[in-house]
C-alpha cells in the first residue's frame, strides 16, 4: 500500500493487491479506485457476480484497455480446481473473462473487475519500498471485495496494529493543516 508521503496521483493512498511478484517484475491492481464505468456497461454477463459497488475499478496506469478480474472463492472451494480460475493466493483467484460465468458463479463469493494494472520491472518495486514509497502488509481476501467507502487505505493500516495504525490518521493534505 502507498505510504502517506507517496504523492504520485496514480498511487496516492492506494491499496495494491500484488497478483504476481517474480524476479522479472511485479504485477498488481489498485483495490480502491472505482471508475464511473459499471461492469454491466463492459462485461454484462459478469455483472451479477460483481461485488458492490458494481464499478470497474482502475487497476493502475498500465494497459488501461485491458481487463483483469479477481475473485474470492467460497469456503471449501479450491480455485486451482475450477476451470476459468487461476489461483493467486488462498481463496483469491484471477478469473478468465472468456469463461462461462454461470459455471463459475456457484463457487464465488464475489469478484472485482479492473481496467489496467500496476506493474514494476525487475528490482523497481524493491527500490521504491526501500525508498519508503510503499508499505508491505498482508492482504486478506475481503480486501479484494471490499465495499468502496473511500476508507480502505485507512482500514488496512488500522488492522496492522501499532505503529502502522497511526499512519491511518495522516492528514490527506498537509497544506490545509
Amino acid at each position: 500500500m502507498a505510504a502517506p508521503g507517496l504523492l504520485d496521483p496514480h498511487f496516492r493512498r492506494t491499496v495494491i493487491y500484488v497478483i504476481e511478484h517474480r524476479p522479472r517484475g511485479t504485477l498488481g491492481v489498485v483495490l480502491n479506485r472505482p471508475s464511473e464505468v459499471t461492469v454491466r456497461d463492459v462485461l454484462p454477463s459478469w455483472a451479477p457476480l460483481s461485488s458492490q459497488p458494481p464499478a470497474v475499478f482502475v487497476g493502475g496506469p498500465v494497459e488501461s484497455e485491458t481487463a483483469l478480474c479477481l475473485a474470492a472463492v467460497r469456503t471449501g472451494q479450491d480455485p486451482s480446481a475450477v476451470d476459468g480460475l487461476i489461483a493467486v493466493r488462498g481463496p483469491v483467484a484471477l478469473v478468465d473473462l472468456d469463461s462461462d460465468p454461470a459455471e463459475i458463479a456457484p463457487r464465488l463469493r464475489g469478484l472485482r473487475v479492473f481496467a489496467g494494472y500496476s506493474g514494476w520491472d525487475a528490482g523497481q518495486l524493491a527500490g521504491e519500498i526501500e525508498r519508503g514509497d510503499w508499505i508491505v502488509v498482508p492482504a486478506i481476501p475481503d480486501d479484494v471485495l471490499a465495499r468502496h467507502d473511500g476508507h480502505l487505505w485507512g482500514h488496512v493500516l488500522r488492522r496492522q496494529g501499532m505503529p502502522l495504525a497511526l499512519l491511518a490518521t495522516y492528514p490527506l493534505d498537509l497544506r490545509n493543516n
